[in-house]
């Protein structure tokens, strides 16, 4: 099995999860590719980023959700086609824990596989 982060980057955010609030969250698209298999997972972790320098992901404050799955390998087609929902899909998820994204404020560059 081959599992790559097509996608990952930082963002504020905000959420308040087991009495603990975040401020940053990382936002992911994962491929896993097994047995001539691909499927891909949109997920976010909210983090608390405390400091600016804080980038300890805590993954008790993890949501996901597979977007694709199906016979067949990775395809910059379908990646970029599943990147055009991505942001949406990441909203839907941090709002199933009541968070919130800020877009417009990345912490880090966006990281690309």
């Amino acid at each position: 099995m081959a599992t790559i982060n097509v996608y990952e980057q930082y963002f504020e955010a905000e959420c308040c999860f087991n009495g603990r609030d975040r401020h940053a969250a990382l936002v992911r698209l994962i491929s896993d590719s097994e047995n001539k298999s691909i499927k891909y997972e949109v997920a976010v972790s909210f983090f608390p980023h405390d400091e600016p320098d804080d980038f300890a992901v805590s993954y008790d404050a993890y949501v996901s959700k597979e977007v694709y799955s199906a016979p067949g390998r990775r395809s910059k087609k379908k990646e970029t086609a599943l990147l055009e929902t991505f942001r949406q899909e990441a909203d839907q998820l941090a709002a199933s824990i009541n968070g919130k994204i800020f877009w417009e404020r990345p912490l880090r560059e966006a990281r690309l596989g």
